[in-house]
């Protein structure tokens, strides 16, 4: 073995600590091996919560948002009108069990103090929350009337390291609930507004315990009603979207009824299936004349003899990338047997193997690209899945089930015919007028002997 390589693979045994099997532990340090893909991904760049970056130098624009910290904690107490000392209270009666939701061990600089660090971030979030609720608040209000740091904060705020307990978060703003004369919304209400600009997540939320913001966007994408079936093995040998295209299927956006859940329900894809008769008679797929005739695909017995994959819209920008990167690797942390965003990404990655599988998705309506590029989409897609173990796919039925559509012979020999004689509607005019000539030639020929009576 190289000298260089043993040296990497020498563990201190007496730096190693036990792992944190607390069940409240919730807030983890990303693996270094997922880092090691993109550490820009799940660094924050604005903003520090928590203990786990507060051991890092802070940059001079982290500082100037830490000055605007304080100054939102010191005018959330003088508009209370209430002392330090309660909210104080309850974070000191629950340090222990905040610090049992951080995997790893809690070491501050010099001169911080833990119970202070967390109610001033507590109080910037809730007092944040608050403001951004309120629009008259929004041209007063440094962070809400400057976009850059608006929507930057926020980012950061869904960063899996970057974390608080919900439920601290929650005892200090039902302290706050009872001091106010008006009525206030619940602090998940309150998130969900900040997050989501919508309160439609509740009906999941409800059921559920939340234990922080990234663990509450996680949600935010989950099936309503999760797969009654079990998770199967790890799905392979999938094929991309261009082939499948090709073998006859349909791709095709499942639209939402309501506009505010566009991008909600992204998990839930499946797989529709053509008339029975297609399975007997896999002759009547007419893929390749409605791929060079698509006004045909209106006719409901053609369209009722195709094989469909029905995929919510996914949108891509140039925060996609981030966000789900951290809700993967708090799956991979603490969700391994329920990774729902890691199965939909796996799975999205084998369809998508170049720009022209995104091209097809995105003429289909299914992936909405606001970064520009299909290329950029592609390589950002291929990239996400760099590092993830998966251990069950819960959309194992959904690859077999088009693996077994890819396989069929005749859906095969569909593929060859659009790729080499109906790829366009040019090409395919000449092979039907070839085939029309041949016809005329053959008939020409045997005229003189088949119809030599006649």
């Amino acid at each position: 073995m190289p000298t260089s390589y043993a040296e990497e693979t020498i563990i201190d045994i007496s730096l190693f600590r036990e792992p944190n099997w607390d069940p409240d532990c919730c807030i983890y340090k990303v693996p270094k091996r997922l880092r090691n893909v993109k550490d820009a991904a799940y660094t924050p760049k604005l903003i520090l919560i928590g203990p786990v970056h507060h051991i890092r130098e802070e940059p001079e624009n982290m500082k100037i948002v830490e000055t605007l910290k304080k100054r939102y904690f010191n005018i959330f107490f003088s508009r209370t009108k209430k002392i330090r000392d309660d909210f104080e209270k309850i974070v000191e009666k629950n340090k222990d069990k905040i610090r049992h939701c951080y995997a790893e061990e809690i070491t501050l600089p010099e001169g911080k103090n833990f119970v202070d660090m967390i109610l001033l971030d507590s109080i910037f979030i809730i007092e944040l929350f608050l403001r951004s609720t309120e629009a008259k608040e929004e041209g007063k209000d440094y962070i809400l009337s400057k976009p850059w740091l608006k929507y930057g904060i926020r980012q950061d705020l869904i960063l899996l390291e970057n974390q608080v307990p919900f439920f601290i978060l929650d005892e200090l703003y039902k302290i706050l609930q009872r001091l106010q004369a008006i009525k206030l919304l619940n602090f998940l209400t309150l998130a969900c507004k900040y997050f989501f600009n919508s309160e439609e997540i509740l009906d999941i939320l409800l059921k559920k315990k939340v234990k922080h913001f990234t663990d509450l966007h996680r949600y935010f994408f989950q099936p309503p009603d999760p797969p009654n079936q079990k998770p199967g093995d790890p799905i392979e040998h999938r094929h991309s979207a261009t082939k499948l295209d090709m073998a006859g299927l349909i791709f095709q956006n499942r639209k939402e009824e309501e506009k505010n859940r566009v991008n909600r329900h992204l998990l839930q894809v499946e797989i529709q299936k053509g008339n029975k008769l297609l399975e007997i008679f896999p002759c009547f797929n007419c893929s390749w004349l409605l791929h060079c005739l698509p006004c045909l695909k209106k006719i409901p017995f053609l369209e009722s003899m195709q094989t469909r994959l029905v995929i919510p819209h996914f949108v891509v920008d140039n925060k996609t990338e981030d966000l789900f990167r951290n809700l993967m690797a708090l799956e991979q942390c603490h969700y391994p047997k329920e990774a729902y965003i890691c199965n939909y990404i796996l799975l999205l990655d084998f369809l998508i193997n170049s720009k022209d599988d995104v091209e097809l998705l995105v003429e289909q309506g299914i992936i909405v690209n606001s970064l520009g590029s299909n290329k950029a989409v592609a390589d950002m897609v291929n990239k996400l899945g760099h590092e993830i173990v998966e251990e069950n796919s819960y959309y194992y039925n959904v690859a077999e089930d088009l693996n077994k559509y890819y396989r069929n012979w005749w859906n095969q020999n569909m593929e060859s015919l659009k790729t080499v004689y109906f790829r366009d509607i040019w090409r395919g005019t000449a092979t039907v007028v070839g085939i029309i000539v041949l016809v005329v030639t053959v008939m020409n020929f045997l005229r003189p002997f088949v119809f030599k009576h006649i």
